[in-house]
């Protein structure tokens, strides 16, 4: 399983607006290049985040884009379904009596352990913990994330 390019940029979006003090806003051309993502398709992804309620979307001279006041740490996996609906590793998790082979499958305690462990792990990283590893990083490499868009010196 691997995560599309559109939950990848909306964590990086995250990310970089989790770094941002309390309240500012930043532009979608701004975000595209901290995501290091094409405008248009950013649109998309902010469209996701802002129907989620993870992100806030204002119009005019002062909009732009900022992480909702409560959503703060908001955790990857609340982001990753946002964009992309419920993560699930395999059909048959998706509820009771979905597959037939549910009740006897050998391998269906084996995909609901990974997907519990994958959940988990999402769960427990939140936005706010990223940025502020990513505020520390780039204290030691000389960068600065909520500039430059990436970790790179």
């Amino acid at each position: 399983m691997q995560i599309t390019r559109a939950a990848d940029y909306a964590i990086r979006v995250m990310i970089h607006l989790a770094g941002l003090p309390p309240e500012a806003r930043a532009s979608r051309g701004e975000l595209a290049k901290a995501a290091e993502c094409p405008e248009q398709f950013l649109s998309k992804v902010l469209q996701s985040l802002t129907h989620a309620g993870l992100v806030v979307s204002h119009r005019g001279n002062t909009g732009g884009f900022e992480l909702s006041s409560t959503r703060r740490d908001a955790s990857v996996l609340e982001i990753v379904e946002a964009v992309e609906g419920p993560v699930r590793l395999n059909h048959c998790l998706t509820g009771p009596d979905v597959c037939e082979r549910q009740k006897w499958c050998p391998a269906y305690s084996v995909w609901a352990e990974a997907q519990a462990a994958m959940s988990g792990v999402l769960k427990r990283a939140t936005i706010s913990a990223l940025a502020e590893e990513a505020a520390l990083t780039c204290a030691v490499l000389n960068c600065s994330p909520a500039v430059d868009g990436h970790l790179g010196p």
